[in-house]
């Protein structure tokens, strides 16, 4: 206990030390960033009107302009660009892209006259992207592009927090040295009960302790004495607890397994006499619940399943949807999402739940493929069931694995899945949606030949509950 008291006070005291230094340096950090971004918005302005007064998009006085952006681009530790209406790069402050065209998402959000602020955290750069606009913000001339370093920021954080450590190291050192001493103080009258108890346990029943201390301890001993007065008592009754709470959880069991028999004896049972025996059974079940709570105070666990909220949807527009939203993942990987309709389908099912469904199964034909590949979407119905099916180009599914995919935490590539964030649970929380709205759902893939998803679900919601069956080929 005393080495688990001393833990329990050094990460009171010395956690927070530790978040306040975080939070602290985060805080200072994105302060001086702003800053930062502030002076190039007001220098980029000035940048701006210089360059409108000067005639410099005519070829007048471009100079005096060029020096100014060399020795500021230098100052920041950073890059300048000008460009024309035309994107046409006039001025590289690199002189490498003088000449060239630029027709970045930046440059013409710019030439429709926004200013871009963005912080590339994993360069470390700022990026602004500002428009150089006649007075009355009639017309814009050209744009401005300026990257500029946060190194010196980031430095000047470093050696804050060096200096933060140096601090947090001595009050660790004194958070320590004051909790093994309170640690001492506490547990020293703990150590007397432990023994106390270690005697008890040998069957010594009849011995009383006696602390000294403060008033908390003096409580402890008196309770601990009046607990061996009642132990005897409790030792005596033992057997004949253990007896009757046998009997208490046997008898509705024994019950349940007796109209259980009388039902599965019986052929066509009417619905009448299987209700009365299942609300039988439901008192018993019932029953033995109420002793478990009482006697052992558990819990009771809701095991029920989710409710479904089941409503009219229109699957091509819950298709396209999701399409649209996974349209920028799929294009960071240059991978091409395509959805082909046969006709237009609208189902009764849980909206929420189904566009979860699906959208694992789209994501994973995303991460699971290769760069410049496909995902294709498909959507058919005949008078019973609406068909989605979801082929990709990518990397396949062993034969040997198929079976297993669908299972809780199940991944074939562990080491991409981490690589691509994956956790094992998508195919399995499809599948229990599909599970739910009575759907099947089968795969056919071949390795380093991609992978076919093909799902049914019923367009009439069934209220009784259904089966899924996971196919493989």
């Amino acid at each position: 206990m005393r080495l688990w008291l001393v833990v329990a006070l050094i990460g009171v005291t010395i956690s927070p030390l530790f978040i306040m230094r975080l939070v602290a340096l985060d805080n200072i950090e994105a302060q001086l960033r702003t800053r930062r971004m502030n002076e190039l918005s007001n220098y980029a302005l000035i940048l701006s009107n210089q360059i409108i007064r000067t005639s410099y998009f005519k070829g007048d006085n471009r100079e005096p302009v060029h020096a100014d952006m060399s020795q500021s681009a230098s100052l920041y530790n950073g890059r300048i660009l000008i460009i024309d209406k035309n994107y046409t790069i006039v001025k590289d402050t690199y002189g490498t892209l003088d000449g060239m065209t630029s027709i970045s998402q930046e440059t013409i959000e710019a030439m429709g006259g926004n200013s871009i602020r963005n912080y590339n955290k994993d360069d470390g750069m700022l990026e602004m992207a500002v428009p150089i606009a006649t007075e009355d913000k009639s017309d814009v001339l050209g744009v401005i592009l300026f990257y500029a370093s946060t190194s010196d920021i980031i430095k000047t954080c470093d050696s804050i927090g060096r200096s933060y450590n140096g601090i947090t190291t001595a009050l660790v050192g004194l958070c320590i040295l004051l909790s093994l001493v309170i640690a001492n103080i506490f547990t020293k009258p703990l150590k007397r009960v432990a023994n106390s108890i270690d005697r008890m346990a040998e069957g010594h029943f009849d011995e009383e302790i006696h602390l000294r201390g403060f008033s908390e301890i003096k409580t402890i001993s008196d309770s601990f004495n009046m607990m061996l007065g009642k132990m005897q008592k409790v030792e005596d009754s033992r057997q004949e607890f253990v007896s009757n709470v046998s009997h208490e959880l046997k008898t509705p069991i024994t019950s349940i397994k007796v109209l259980a028999d009388s039902l599965n004896m019986q052929e066509d049972v009417p619905n009448e006499v299987y209700k009365e025996f299942m609300q039988d059974i439901v008192v018993e079940i019932d029953r033995e619940n109420q002793i478990i709570n009482d006697l052992l105070a558990l819990v009771k666990m809701d095991k029920s399943a989710a409710d479904l909220n089941v409503s009219m949807v229109n699957v091509n527009d819950m298709l396209e949807m999701i399409l649209k939203r996974l349209k920028p993942i799929a294009a960071k990987r240059n991978i091409e999402l395509v959805f082909e309709s046969f006709r237009s389908v609208s189902a009764e099912c849980d909206e929420v739940k189904m566009t979860l469904a699906f959208t694992n199964l789209v994501e994973n034909g995303i991460k699971y493929n290769v760069a410049g590949g496909w995902v294709k979407v498909s959507l058919d119905a005949d008078h019973k069931y609406f068909y989605v099916k979801v082929a990709d180009s990518g990397i396949g599914i062993p034969k040997e694995y198929q079976d297993q995919i669908f299972e809780r935490f199940y991944r074939v590539d562990k080491a991409r899945s981490r690589e691509t964030g994956g956790t094992g649970l998508g195919l399995a929380i499809t599948r229990n949606v599909i599970l739910m709205h009575n759907g099947a759902i089968k795969v056919l893939s071949e390795e380093d030949k991609g992978s076919t998803f093909v799902v049914r679900i019923p367009i009439k919601h069934m209220a009784e509950a259904g089966g899924i069956r996971s196919e493989k080929n």
